[in-house]
């Protein structure tokens, strides 16, 4: 029809263009914001490696809640089945146990998978095969992130992880290496748990995670390896008799055992993350980055630790 209204119907006709032309605008704006959105939160890939069932709970089973809380996923693998860690049990019945604790403490932590190599609890050795192994279950899990112990460690089981660790850090790439399991198009980054032992070198913290919040979970967490912390290392340290018999008296009783101030360098890397908040933090979890692996800058370690604040 002919519009009779003359400039009138003309900018009438305008306004309902630009209103077309802003709706377009509109929608593509939201498109092109849930696509980012979408990248940013594609889940995180976390691998934890320990000599024992036990061994991942202790040094990042807090990393792995609040990883889990964000949505994020996280595997457990224990490289020994746990077969020797007892004073009153031993062999096949005492690794099935050991299998049930870490199956029970991973769903516990929001653990996805935990793994648990049928290697003999103190004769594990930093061999083709089990550096094969290694790298499979990395691969598998198409790692962003690795986790073990590092190889200053009174425990040949502990060493020998982290060894392992190390030597897998390249090969997940290379393809004809292990070439049953498709090799990663990208190095993971690798990292080391936080430890005590002084030399030859002593820990140094490059990240440090506040758990506070969570602290009490990763101890329910742990408690599910009722055989080690109740029974095993109890009668180690001569304090069997000391282990409450309740669920609540264990739990405070373990709580008040993996309570540490942090040392010097996790203090002075929480501050570096969290500002002031980490002058206060009373339970952290503090990392090394690796010499081995993928290199991060602080972009990165803000992406692979998006618990930590911006």
């Amino acid at each position: 029809t002919t519009c009779e209204m003359g400039p009138r119907c003309n900018e009438i006709n305008l306004k309902k263009k630009y209103l077309t032309m802003k709706k377009i605008l509109f929608s593509f704006c939201l498109i092109l914001i849930t696509v980012v959105l979408f990248a940013q939160e594609k889940p995180l890939n976390v691998v934890v490696l320990g000599a024992h069932p036990d061994d991942c709970e202790g040094d990042a089973g807090g990393l792995a809640l609040l990883y889990a809380k964000l949505g994020h996923n996280v595997k457990f693998v224990s490289l020994t089945n746990g077969d020797a860690g007892h004073y009153a049990m031993g062999g096949g019945m005492l690794a099935k146990v050991r299998m049930a604790e870490a199956q029970e403490a991973g769903k516990r932590l929001g653990v996805k998978e935990y793994v648990v190599m049928d290697n003999h609890d103190g004769e594990l050795m930093p061999t083709l095969e089990n550096r094969l192994k290694v790298i499979r279950e990395i691969r598998k899990w198409n790692a962003d992130l690795v986790i073990g112990p590092r190889p200053n460690d009174y425990h040949p089981d502990h060493r020998y992880t982290a060894i392992l660790m190390q030597d897998a850090a390249f090969m997940v790439v290379v393809p004809n290496i292990a070439p049953d399991v498709p090799a990663l198009k990208k190095n993971p980054v690798f990292i080391y748990a936080e430890d005590r032992f002084q030399k030859p070198n002593p820990f140094e913290a490059d990240i440090a995670i506040d758990i506070d919040e969570i602290f009490e979970k990763k101890i329910y967490g742990m408690a599910a390896h009722a055989s080690q912390y109740f029974e095993w290392l109890p009668w180690l340290a001569g304090n069997l008799d000391q282990i409450p018999a309740d669920e609540a008296g264990r739990l405070d009783y373990l709580g008040k055992r993996r309570t540490f101030r942090p040392g010097p360098s996790t203090q002075a890397s929480l501050i570096s993350w969290y500002g002031e908040k980490g002058e206060t933090v009373k339970h952290a979890e503090a990392f090394e980055i690796c010499e081995y692996g993928k290199q991060p800058d602080e972009k990165e370690i803000l992406r692979l630790f998006p618990m930590l604040p911006r």
